[in-house]
């Protein structure tokens, strides 16, 4: 390859992450910082829908084994429902606008350098010459600069979690909290809260980034007051969904949310693991999964959680086997999750008392769409994430990337330890 060669000029007259506008000989966009020089073929993306019926009311899919019961599906010849994508054309919350094209030199078609940003200032990744405004963007190109929260890792003792842009979406709307406490019989506690905002709805970052802070938080309260975890774990979910409800509402509002007058409001799905006292406790609304992955790989692994999602609706009324449904476009269209203009909250909770160590998975489908079975999922968790759950997330976060990376990727890993006898009795 000839080294010298000039990255060859999109033709696109829209960004192909964001769909902002181009000006011919575009390099790379100036409100998401897409590469334009190589434009690969769209993905065949299968982004989270929500959905709802005409009549109002929440179409929750049947959950195994979960605390509570769902509704049937809506019967044959329905009127077609209500659906809104996630995906990075479907956001209705966009980054601000770079700046005006020619308000200062393009260091790629000016003879003339570019400013030095000043002492102690942030330099471009693009241009490597501009100052970086306050809000994230290149006084001197434009270029939109990576996000604090476009990849973040955190390990505490041994539970670990990554959360990663992915390769298509202009931003994270993804949020995880991972934290430890303890019981009051001084036995530890280990929390994994793993969120995914909505695209379709307004502000989804801010939706995850407050459910799971407030799920987090509500347990770090309720457990070592000696609340049963799959009580506390229910009270954790409807801590997040008052949580991201506030998100609608305007400032000095009281009055009871109406879901009628908070259409595309903020929005996510919750996912969480309690590990305490021998048990293991998982709750959920949405679409994002807990999976078990023994130590012992002889022994078969499984999946936790059951969507709420138009696709396992579909499984669970015996209208279509797995794969039909999850090959179908509407596969992802969600019937649950966190938002005031949900219509009605459904915790699901489920308790287990697994009788050998193993690894507990806790992951948006932004993984999971790359592993769907458990067997998959076992496969690509690497054999030493028992032992090193940080370097264990980084792998199956890479895995999704490898696989296209079409979505916001976030996962939590428990390791699970059985107590000795007679230890604990949760």
């Amino acid at each position: 390859m000839n080294m010298s060669q000039k990255p060859q000029e999109t033709a696109l007259s829209r960004c192909p992450g964001c769909e902002e506008p181009l000006e011919p000989g575009d390099l790379f966009c100036g409100a998401c910082g897409y590469d334009l020089s190589a434009v690969p073929e769209p993905p065949q993306d299968h982004p989270t829908i929500a959905i709802a019926s005409p009549a109002g009311e929440a179409v929750p899919g049947s959950v195994a084994g979960a605390a509570s019961s769902a509704p049937p599906p809506p019967p044959p010849g329905a009127a077609a429902p209500e659906v809104r994508f996630d995906g990075p054309d479907a956001s209705g919350d966009f980054e601000l606008a770079a700046p005006a094209a020619g308000a200062t030199p393009d260091p790629r078609t000016s003879p003339d350098p570019a400013p030095a940003p000043p002492a102690g200032g942030k330099v471009c990744v693009a241009c490597r010459a501009g100052h970086v405004d306050d809000d994230g963007y290149c006084e001197n190109c434009g270029h939109a600069q990576p996000r604090e929260r476009d990849h973040v890792e955190e390990e505490l003792g041994s539970v670990a979690a990554v959360s990663d842009r992915g390769l298509r979406h202009h931003r994270n709307e993804d949020s995880f909290a991972v934290s430890t406490t303890a019981l009051p019989d001084g036995s530890p506690a280990v929390v994994a809260i793993v969120c995914d905002g909505v695209s379709s709805a307004s502000r989804p970052d801010e939706a995850s980034a407050a459910a799971s802070c407030a799920a987090n938080e509500a347990l770090l309260e309720s457990l070592p007051r000696g609340t049963h975890p799959q009580q506390a774990m229910h009270e954790a979910i409807v801590a997040a969904a008052e949580s991201v409800n506030r998100l609608a509402q305007d400032p000095g509002q009281a009055q009871e949310l109406d879901p009628h007058r908070h259409q595309n409001a903020p929005a996510c799905t919750l996912v969480g693991a309690i590990m305490a006292s021998g048990l293991l406790v998982v709750g959920w609304v949405g679409d994002s999964r807990v999976y078990w992955v023994p130590e012992d790989r002889s022994h078969p692994p499984a999946r936790l959680t059951e969507d709420d999602s138009w696709a396992a609706q579909m499984v669970a009324a015996g209208l279509m086997n797995e794969a039909e449904a999850y090959a179908d476009e509407r596969a992802h269209a969600i019937t649950g999750w966190l938002g005031a203009d949900a219509y009605e909250l459904e915790p699901h909770t489920a308790s287990f008392k697994p009788d050998r160590p193993g690894l507990v998975v806790v992951c948006t489908d932004g993984l999971w769409n790359y592993a769907e079975s458990a067997a998959e999922m076992a496969a690509a968790v690497p054999a030493d994430a028992y032992e090193r759950p940080l370097h264990g997330a980084q792998v199956l976060v890479g895995h999704a990337l490898d696989g296209g990376g079409h979505d916001n990727v976030t996962v939590a890993l428990v390791p699970f330890a059985v107590p000795p006898q007679g230890a604990g009795s949760a």
